[in-house]
This record gives structure tokens, sequence and C-alpha cells, in this order.
């Protein structure tokens, strides 16, 4: 595991999947260590250098929920900037097919949401726009 290392100024590429399945999307939710403890999320990570983004998607979704993913269309690239200085740019892609079954790694938990229920959950701000977005039944 690296540190992570955030300082203000360096840009965070980070990559998440939007797994959908029959009608539902799956959300994680964070553990206490983690940081931003206990916040949902979309299963995902870091680009590190030199990665194309659909590469460390596939690689993420294999290390945190051991399937081999199909990554989809881009759906959503957006830049969210925290009250720390650090800031990172997100790109969601959806991803409706994949081999191996689910199984939670590095979770606290994992449910299948409804888009219409998202909101309930408490993402991290990052996911604030998407999320409502989804819920709304736009981009997918």
């Amino acid at each position: 595991m690296k540190a992570a290392h955030s300082g203000a100024g360096i840009m965070k590429r980070v990559v998440a999947g939007v797994i959908e399945k029959d009608g539902k999307l799956l959300v994680c939710q964070r553990t206490k260590h983690q940081t931003m403890p206990l916040k949902w999320e979309f299963p995902g990570g870091k680009i590190e250098t030199g990665e194309q983004p659909r590469d460390a998607l596939r690689r993420e979704l294999e290390e945190e929920l051991g399937i081999q993913a199909r990554i989809g269309d881009e759906i959503a690239r957006l830049q969210h900037a925290y009250p720390n200085g650090a800031t990172v740019e997100l790109r969601f892609y959806i991803v409706r097919e994949y081999e191996g079954e689910i199984e939670n790694r590095i979770f606290r938990d994992l449910q299948w949401s409804a888009p219409g229920d998202l909101p309930s959950y408490d993402f991290l701000e990052a996911d604030a726009s998407l999320v409502k977005d989804l819920a709304a039944g736009r981009l997918i």
C-alpha cells in the first residue's frame, strides 16, 4: 500500500465504475480506517502514472471486487476541490458486463441501489453531482 500524498496544487486523477445490473447500481461503503470514513462511493481508484483510465479502472475493480470488468462509456467527468486544498478529477465509466462474482475485498459494505435511492446514502462530496444526475435518470 502506497501512502496517499495529497498536496495543494496536485490534481489527483481518479476513475470509478458505475456498475449496473438489473437496473440497480453497486455502491460501496468505506471502512472507518480509510480517509473520509464510512462514506459511500462508486468503486475505483487512482490512475497510476502512465496508465490509461480504463486500464486503471479494470485493475481497481479486480483488486477491490474480484471481477474482470468490461469498461463501457465515460458517463461523467468532474473536478472537486476538498477543503484541505486537494483537487481530484473523477472520471466515471458505466460497467454493464463483467466476469466473476462480485466479492467485497476492501469495503465495509456493498449495496445494490436503485438509482432513485442513491441520495439516501451518505456519498463522498466529490460524487454529489453525479449521484443527483443518476437519481434523476440522467446519464445512463
